[in-house]
C-alpha cells in the first residue's frame, strides 16, 4: 500500500551545489544550492531567486562556480545554506575554508571542495516557469587525491545528497552498477 505525503521538492538525492562568487569588494561569497543540475551538457541551470547575494554577484561579474559538497565539509556546506551573504558580509571568512580563483572565470574555487565547474553567466530566467541562473560550464576541475586513472572517481569525491523529506543530508560514495551497460541484460 502506498502513503500519500505532502508535496515538497520530492526527487531524491538533490545534490548539495556550493555556488561561488566574488562579491563587489572582491571578497568570497558561497551559498549552499539543493535546486540545481545539468541542464544540458555544458549548462548548469541553478533554481535561484534574485533576492541572493549570489544571484546578483552573478549578474555583475558574469561568472561563477559550482562546487560538489563533500561529507568532510558537511558543517561548512550546511552554514553556507542556513546564513545569508545578504545578511552576512564575511560569510566566507567564517567558515575556515580557503578560496583560489579559478582558471577561466572571474570567480573562486572553493579549495576543500573536490570537483569545481567554472561557469559563464549566460542567462537569468524570472518567468513562472524559468529556473532562475543559466550558466555555460567552460572549465571542470578535480583535486587529484580524488582522480583514478585521470578521471574522478566519484567513491573518493564523497558527496553529500540533500533528503527533502527529512532535510538530512547522505553520503553518495558507493557504486552500484555501470550505466548504459546493466540494463542490456534485459534487452532482447
Amino acid at each position: 500500500m502506498r502513503k500519500k505525503l505532502d508535496i515538497t521538492e520530492g526527487i531524491f538525492p538533490m545534490p548539495v551545489l556550493m555556488v561561488a562568487t566574488y562579491n563587489e569588494d572582491g571578497s568570497v561569497n558561497v551559498m549552499n544550492a539543493a535546486w540545481g543540475t545539468m541542464q544540458e551538457r555544458g549548462h548548469v541551470a541553478l533554481n535561484l531567486s534574485e533576492s541572493h547575494k549570489t544571484v546578483q554577484n552573478i549578474k555583475a561579474r558574469g561568472a561563477f562556480t559550482v562546487s560538489i559538497a563533500d561529507a568532510d565539509h558537511l558543517v561548512e556546506a550546511d552554514y553556507f545554506g542556513v546564513e545569508s551573504g545578504n545578511k552576512v558580509q564575511d560569510i566566507f571568512a567564517r567558515s575556515g575554508l580557503t578560496a583560489g580563483k579559478a582558471e577561466a572565470v572571474d570567480a573562486p574555487v572553493i579549495n576543500e571542495f573536490p570537483l569545481c565547474l567554472e561557469c559563464e553567466f549566460i542567462e537569468y530566467q524570472d518567468n513562472e516557469y524559468g529556473c532562475g541562473v543559466i550558466g555555460k560550464v567552460v572549465n571542470v576541475t578535480a583535486d587529484e587525491k580524488v582522480m583514478v586513472d585521470g578521471k574522478p572517481d566519484m567513491s573518493l569525491v564523497n558527496a553529500i545528497a540533500f533528503d527533502p523529506y527529512t532535510h538530512g543530508y547522505y553520503k553518495v560514495s558507493e557504486r552500484v552498477g555501470e550505466a548504459f551497460k546493466d540494463g542490456l541484460k534485459l534487452k532482447k
